[in-house]
């Protein structure tokens, strides 16, 4: 599988030459692996997964996963941690905490979750891991000269999270004792992250009887692959014993009736929409309200509708938005599905109209940034696009595509420094180092800037140089 060899080469890489470039600790056995370190870790992880063809940035979904697991994390242990929630396009159901509070989810756990609660038990097992730190812990427990062994150790972990053949195939390659050992660490983990996940999901206000509810669903739908696969080989061991403690745990705690937020199915509906082929998914949504075969009518309508709009029908797509509208009030995602079937239609001015409005009301919904800052500049008005871009940056200065995009706007005015300057930063919170500072050396010679943007283009491409230096003395080093 393609997915799980991004983690494999990505993880074993960043453990290797983070080890290579941290202080001399000594003995890491004894040393802390502090915060700081682990997110660095994590960002250089992250940098590859994004390039990854299956990391998803669909700004609705992802905007929402990351209020859920927000919502989560102001619930945990430690609410200062700091987290990011990201997708991951792949039917498996899995999720997977990263270094320093990255956690993944695939969109296949959020298709399966039947309800909200469900999919906010499985965050809140993997917040736990890394409020624990677990990771860390995993880390720091070994000696520096292990340290090649634990990298293969924590990539045959992640990869048997999607295949378990895989995950075996790295496992094997590693020290023995070190493996059991650590795989025994790995079930403790386990139980601490189930113990702390319930806690999280009970002050978060979501149903905890959800949790043992979803993983015996996932034990018997993988019952087969349980019995072929011994249980130590995977980080989420999903046993009988396991489902025990949890509803001993949970049994305990008053049952709350909690109703799923609209967002949830509106998301889910969304997932399927885009995930299939257009045709396929409006036959989907169809059956499933001729069938009444839906939990929230207005998500499936809403599904049918973004489906609709995919297959170039636009007049039922319309139709069934309509529909959702009376259902609903006040939805940034409809909202942002109405301003993109105008789009789709050909109405400049009411696109335009419509993102003026619907932005009063959701300033930093990126959807509806992304696609008003779009219409800006296709209607030649890129300072506008300018402004609405810059102030969305004050509030999320690691947004590649904001970047891009204010690139295009300089390029609409004809300002080439400071539209290479601005493509450079894209490039550079991609991870494409070289590419940026590409960028830099053509905006150095534009001709067209002043002394202080001259300046500001120089200090950049000197720090780029530095880091692009570093990166590929350390792959040179591995």
């Amino acid at each position: 599988m393609r997915r799980p060899l991004l983690f494999i080469v990505a993880i074993l890489y960043c453990l290797r030459c983070g080890a290579q470039n941290l202080p001399d600790l000594g003995d890491v056995s004894q040393a802390v692996f502090s915060p700081g370190i682990e997110r660095r870790l994590g960002e250089s992880i992250m940098e590859r997964v994004r390039a990854d063809r299956s990391y998803l940035d669909d700004p609705v979904a992802t905007d929402y996963l990351n209020a859920l697991g927000n919502r989560l994390v102001a619930a945990s242990p430690d609410p200062r941690q700091g987290f990011e929630f990201f997708l991951m396009q792949d039917v498996t159901v899995n999720a997977f905490a990263l270094p320093g509070g990255f956690i993944g989810v695939h969109t296949g756990l959020i298709l399966t979750s039947q309800t909200e609660s469900e999919l906010a038990g499985v965050l809140a097992h993997e917040v736990a891991h890394v409020t624990q730190r677990h990771i860390a812990r995993m880390i720091a427990g070994q000696e520096k000269s292990q340290l090649a062994a634990l990298a293969a150790l924590a990539i045959g972990i992640l990869a048997a999270r999607s295949s378990s053949q895989l995950g075996q195939a790295v496992i094997t390659g590693t020290q023995a004792a070190a493996i059991q050992s650590q795989l025994d660490f790995s079930r403790e983990h386990e139980r601490e992250a189930d113990r702390i996940g319930v806690q999280i999901l009970e002050k978060g206000g979501f149903d905890v009887g959800a949790m043992p509810v979803f993983m015996d669903r996932l034990q018997r739908a993988t019952r087969v692959y349980e019995n072929n696969a011994p249980a130590y080989l995977r980080t989420h061991p999903i046993t009988s014993e396991r489902i025990a403690d949890l509803q001993n745990r949970t049994e305990s705690i008053a049952y709350r009736q909690i109703s799923d937020s609209l967002e949830f199915q509106i998301v889910r509906a969304r997932l399927r929409a885009n995930g299939d082929e257009p045709r396929q998914a409006v036959t989907f949504f169809e059956q499933a309200l001729k069938e009444r075969r839906f939990i929230n009518e207005a998500a499936t309508r809403y599904g049918l509708a973004l489906a609709s709009m995919r297959a170039r029908d636009l007049k039922r797509a319309r139709q069934e938005l309509a529909a959702v509208e009376r259902m609903t009030s006040n939805e940034p995602a409809v909202a942002a599905l109405r301003g993109q079937l105008l789009s789709a239609a050909g109405d400049a001015k009411a696109v335009l109209a419509h993102y003026a409005v619907a932005l009063k009301s959701f300033p930093r919904y990126r959807a509806l940034v992304y696609d008003y800052a779009d219409a800006l500049i296709a209607n030649q008005r890129p300072d506008e696009a300018l402004t609405l871009i810059e102030a969305q940056l004050r509030h999320t200065p690691a947004d590649s595509r904001l970047y891009a995009m204010q690139a295009r706007s300089y390029a609409a005015l004809g300002k080439r420094l400071l539209q290479h300057k601005a493509q450079a930063e894209a490039y550079a919170r991609q991870g494409q180092l070289g590419a940026a500072v590409e960028q830099l050396q053509i905006a150095a010679r534009a001709g067209d800037g002043d002394f202080y943007q001259l300046s500001s283009v120089e200090a950049r491409l000197r720090e780029l140089r530095v880091q692009l230096k570093e990166a590929e003395k350390e792959k040179r080093q591995h």
